[in-house]
C-alpha cells in the first residue's frame, strides 16, 4: 500500500490551516484562544446552590446565569477551566483568625433559635457580626471555603505561569475582616489571593470598582507598601454602607509606616455616568500603575455599580463598566479578575459575561443579542439584549460635577508623589524601632470598628441591618425571588 494511502487512512480529516480553523470555529459558534496569553476559569458550580434566604439581596444564582451565557457564546472554548477544591482550614487561617473560621465551621441555622439558650454563642454572634446582613445559612462554610478556594486556585495559576488573567466570579467578598464577617462576605478571598501573589510579585495593586468601598482589603494591607488599594465607591459616612473610604483616607498617618499614602480612595456621589467614571478611572488607575509600578494587578468588578442595581446608585451601563476592565488589561500584567457586588442577577450576568469576553479578546465576536440557546433566556426579556439601557431605565441625577471628580484627580496625583517609586520587597520589612507602629496602628482600627459597632447598635435598636437599611431597593420586585 503506499504511504500516501496509509497517511489518508489515519488522516481522513486534513489539518486545518489557524484562519480556517478559526473559521470553523467561529461559524459552530466557538471562540477561538486570544493570541499570545492565556486565560484560565475557576470556579464550583456547588457554589451556585447556596441560599442567603428569600429576601436577602445576595443571590449566588446570579453564577448560574453567567455562566449559562459564556457557555450560549461558546467562551468556555477560549479559556482552561479549572474546577476548583474548596479551601482548607489551613489556607483560610492564612487571613482569618482561628476562633472565626471555628466558628464558621460549626455553626448551624437551627442554632439562632437557641441563642438565647447559650450565652457564648450569643456573645459569638455579636462579636463576629452575624445578623440579617450576615445571616447563618445551609452549607455556610463550604460556600465560603469554595470561593475562597478558586480565589487561591485563579492566584495559584497567575504565579505558576499557567495563566496571564485568571477569572473567579463567585469570588471578590471584600468586606469579610480578619475575625468579622460584614456586608454579606464572611471570608475575604480577596486577601488569600493577594497573599499568595505578594510569596511571587515584590508589588500587588488591588482595584475595586463595587459600588462600596473595599474596606476589608484595604485594613488587611494597611500597614504594607507592598499592596496599593485603589477603591471606587459611593461614599456618605452616616448614609451608605459600610461609611468608609473618603479621599483624605489614605493609609496610616505616621509618614514612616511602610502603609502610608497606599490607600487610594475615590469616593463619588450618586448618578455618575459612562463617560464621567470612565475617565475618572482611567486617570486614576494610569498615575497608580506609573508609580507603584505593580507586578500583578486583582480586579474586582462588583457589579452594584451598574445602573438599576437593587443597591446601587450610578447610572452606568454595562459597556461603561466593561471598558475598565479592558483598560485594565491594557497594561499587559498578570491580573486576577473577582466578582464581587451585584443584586440584580440578570444585569450582573450581562456585565460579567462581556467582561469575560473582554479578557479572551473576543468583545467583537459577540452578538449584543443575547443567544436563543441560552438557558433562563427569559430572565432577560423583553429585549434579549445584552447591553440595556439602564442609565435610561432609572437615571439618577449625576451629583458629580466637572470640578469634584477633577479636585479628586488632582488630589490623587498629590497622594501619588509621596509613594517611593516600585519599593523592594526588602524595604517591606518594619525595622524593630516600627513595631510598635504597627500595633499602634492595630488598635487604632480596632477602636475604631468598635466606636462604628455602638453607633450602629444605638441606631438600630441592637439590630444588625444597617447595610440593607441605608440602602433603597432599586431592583423589580420579582428580583427578591430570583
Amino acid at each position: 500500500m503506499p504511504r500516501s494511502a496509509i497517511v489518508q487512512e489515519y488522516n481522513p480529516t486534513p489539518t486545518l490551516s489557524v484562519d480556517r480553523k478559526s473559521a470553523q470555529h467561529q461559524h459552530e459558534g466557538i471562540i477561538a484562544r486570544p493570541s499570545g496569553y492565556r486565560v484560565s476559569w475557576h470556579a464550583n458550580p456547588a457554589v451556585e446552590l447556596h441560599h442567603f434566604g428569600q429576601s436577602h439581596p445576595m443571590k449566588p444564582w446570579r453564577l448560574t446565569l453567567t455562566k449559562q451565557l459564556v457557555l450560549a457564546y461558546g467562551m468556555h472554548h477560549a479559556m482552561d477551566l479549572y474546577h476548583c477544591r474548596a479551601a482548607t482550614v489551613e489556607e483560610l487561617s492564612d487571613f482569618h483568625t482561628s476562633d472565626y473560621l471555628d466558628f464558621l465551621q460549626t455553626v448551624v441555622p437551627g442554632d439562632m433559635n437557641d441563642a438565647q439558650a447559650s450565652k457564648d454563642f450569643s456573645e459569638n454572634i455579636v462579636r463576629f457580626n452575624f445578623g440579617d446582613d450576615c445571616p447563618i445559612f445551609d452549607g455556610l462554610f463550604q460556600y465560603c471555603s469554595l470561593y475562597a478556594g478558586a480565589s487561591l486556585d485563579a492566584a495559584r495559576k497567575l504565579c505558576n505561569n499557567q495563566a496571564d488573567i485568571a477569572i473567579n466570579w463567585s469570588g471578590g467578598l471584600h468586606h469579610a475582616k480578619k475575625a468579622e464577617a460584614s456586608g454579606f462576605c464572611y471570608v475575604n478571598d480577596i486577601v488569600l489571593a493577594i497573599l499568595q501573589l505578594l510569596r511571587i510579585h515584590p508589588r500587588v495593586m488591588y482595584i475595586d470598582i463595587d459600588v462600596h468601598h473595599g474596606d476589608g482589603v484595604e485594613q488587611a494591607f494597611w500597614s504594607t507598601d507592598r499592596v496599593l488599594t485603589v477603591s471606587f465607591h459611593k461614599y456618605d459616612k452616616e448614609n451608605f454602607f459600610p461609611g468608609t473610604g473618603p479621599l483624605d483616607s489614605t493609609g496610616p498617618t505616621h509618614p514612616l509606616n511602610p502603609g502610608a499614602h497606599h490607600a487610594v480612595n475615590v469616593p463619588l456621589h450618586d448618578g455618575i455616568d459612562d463617560e464621567s467614571y470612565v475617565q475618572l478611572f482611567k486617570d486614576v488607575v494610569g498615575a497608580c500603575v506609573s508609580k507603584f509600578r505593580p507586578a500583578a494587578i486583582v480586579l474586582q468588578c462588583g457589579a452594584d455599580s451598574l445602573g438599576c442595581d437593587r443597591l446601587g446608585c450610578f447610572n452606568l451601563n454595562v459597556a461603561a463598566h466593561g471598558a475598565c476592565v479592558a483598560y485594565t488589561k491594557t497594561f499587559g500584567l498578570p491580573m486576577l479578575v473577582v466578582g464581587g457586588g451585584g443584586y440584580t442577577p440578570r444585569n450582573v450576568s450581562r456585565a460579567w459575561a462581556h467582561e469575560t469576553s473582554i479578557l479572551i479578546d473576543a468583545q467583537d465576536k459577540i452578538n449584543p443579542v443575547i443567544p436563543s440557546n441560552v438557558a433562563f433566556r427569559n430572565h432577560f426579556g423583553p429585549d434579549f439584549s445584552l447591553f440595556p439601557p439602564l442609565s435610561e431605565m432609572r437615571k439618577l441625577e449625576n451629583k458629580n460635577s466637572r470640578a469634584y471628580l477633577a479636585t479628586i484627580v488632582q488630589t490623587i496625583t498629590e497622594q501619588l508623589r509621596y509613594l517611593q517609586a516600585a519599593p523592594s520587597v526588602q524595604m517591606s520589612v518594619i525595622p524593630p524601632d516600627l513595631l510598635g507602629l504597627r500595633e499602634e496602628t492595630e488598635k487604632e482600627i480596632e477602636e475604631e470598628i468598635a466606636k462604628l459597632e455602638e453607633k450602629r447598635e444605638e441606631a438600630e435598636g441592637g439590630k444588625n441591618s444597617r447595610r440593607r437599611d441605608a440602602e433603597k431597593g432599586a431592583g423589580l420586585r420579582g428580583e427578591l425571588y430570583s
